[in-house]
């Protein structure tokens, strides 16, 4: 069984989809909906606008994709995805490889942990670039600020790019919270291997690190920007205070000339 996962938005609603939607999953909370839709075809939604799909034709998938997009914000333009496959050999210990997992057999569980797991891979794609994109755009103004001694960049400007900045970085904080793995992990043995040994495959925590890593260095330099621009401005202030009482000491010579 194929697996597949697309990144195609910033959020789905999912409360809005299962109202809407004429089937009932078989896991539902507020960060994921877990559907099996025909006895060999299973679909999941995450909050964090991914989608996976499981035993799905090219024709259905794009189909119910372009249903499912009724239900995503902002949507993205770029390219993320990932694909994975099942193979069931029975009596045969777990074994995964880079693109494929080999079970002894397949449960709606087993299957959800799998898609699960392939899913964060292609999330945390995402926010790989994400995170870069806003570490090379403040390590740009810091290489300014040391060449220079100063920010080339006006006040709205620089206060546009620190509030994208924050956007970008909230939105990747407050969605890599949810990559913890489910209960059901933690209460069968099977799943448990499961799931380790597609995060090692994936190598969801050492990428979750350093998307991690690069966000507490974004939040270094916003801190620096922040404080220069209140320097800035105090200094600003400190200009135009002398130069009222340079103009107020300068009309009271005047007056006393006169």
């Amino acid at each position: 069984m194929n697996i597949e996962a697309y990144q195609i938005a910033e959020v789905i609603q999912l409360k809005k989809f299962r109202s809407e939607y004429t089937s009932s999953p078989l896991e539902a909370n507020n960060s994921e909906l877990f559907y099996k839709q025909d006895t060999d075809q299973y679909f999941y939604l995450f909050s964090y606008g991914v989608v996976a799909f499981a035993g799905f034709s090219d024709l259905e998938k794009s189909n119910l994709l372009k249903f499912i997009r009724t239900y995503a914000e902002d949507e993205i333009s770029q390219d993320y995805r990932e694909d994975f496959e099942i193979l069931i050999n029975p009596g045969v210990p777990i074994q995964t490889t880079y693109n494929a997992i080999s079970l002894p057999e397949l449960t709606d569980e087993g299957l959800r942990i799998v898609m699960l797991n392939v899913a964060q891979s292609v999330a945390l794609d995402y926010y790989e670039d994400l995170g870069l994109g806003i570490l090379t755009d403040t390590k740009r103004l810091t290489d300014q600020l040391e060449r220079n001694g100063s920010l080339p960049i006006s006040k709205t400007n620089l206060l546009k790019f620190i509030g994208k900045t924050l956007n970008i970085k909230n939105s990747i904080i407050d969605n890599l919270y949810i990559f913890d793995a489910p209960d059901s992990v933690w209460e069968n043995e099977l799943l448990g291997k499961i799931d380790e040994g597609l995060k090692k495959t994936f190598d969801l925590r050492m990428r979750y690190r350093d998307v991690d890593y690069k966000l507490k260095i974004v939040q270094e330099n916003l801190t620096l920007f922040t404080e220069f621009l209140q320097n800035r401005e105090s200094t600003r202030l400190e200009w135009i205070i002398i130069i009222l009482i340079m103009i107020e000491v300068g009309d009271l010579i005047v007056r006393w000339v006169l």
